[in-house]
């Protein structure tokens, strides 16, 4: 599947040992109405504990500038939230990461383990866009192992 370009975002959560957070490439629409949405993490993620414990979380679509954000949530644990100049809490709590200018808040609606992932699908409830009527930036892409980003093709 490495082979299959993807989108990258990154999930926040709130727990009570702190915020969680990783970065997903498995994020899909799936709903209008309701809005539903999903992504996938594996059993081995060191965020799962965490997720089935969460009602909400935040997932932030990344633009080709912010491949920082992505590699730092793609590190261990500790390092993701170690510079608190770069997130806050929503009044929810769920932290959202500065910078990104389209993020979405969910209600986790269901957990469903498949093989050795979960599909986690929620509930949009809030979205935020700072877009406006300008172009939103171009996204950051994941292919082969490595970060993109788009070129267009004229034509």
């Amino acid at each position: 599947m490495r082979h299959f370009p993807a989108g990258v975002t990154i999930i926040t959560l709130d727990s009570e040992a702190g915020p969680v957070g990783f970065t997903a490439t498995s994020f899909a629409s799936i709903s209008l109405d309701p809005p539903l949405v999903s992504f996938n993490i594996a059993h081995t993620s060191s965020s799962i504990r965490a997720l089935h414990a969460a009602d909400s979380l935040v997932i932030h679509f990344l633009g080709e500038h912010q491949q920082h954000l992505a590699q730092r949530f793609a590190r261990s644990a500790d390092q993701r939230f170690a510079d608190r100049s770069l997130w806050t809490k929503l009044d929810t709590h769920e932290p959202v990461l500065h910078g990104t200018p389209l993020w979405l808040r969910v209600v986790v609606d269901q957990l469903i383990p498949i093989g050795d992932h979960t599909l986690v699908i929620g509930l949009v409830t809030r979205v935020h866009d700072e877009t406006g009527d300008e172009p939103a930036a171009a996204p950051l892409l994941y292919h082969n192992g490595r970060y993109y980003r788009p070129t267009p093709l004229d034509g």
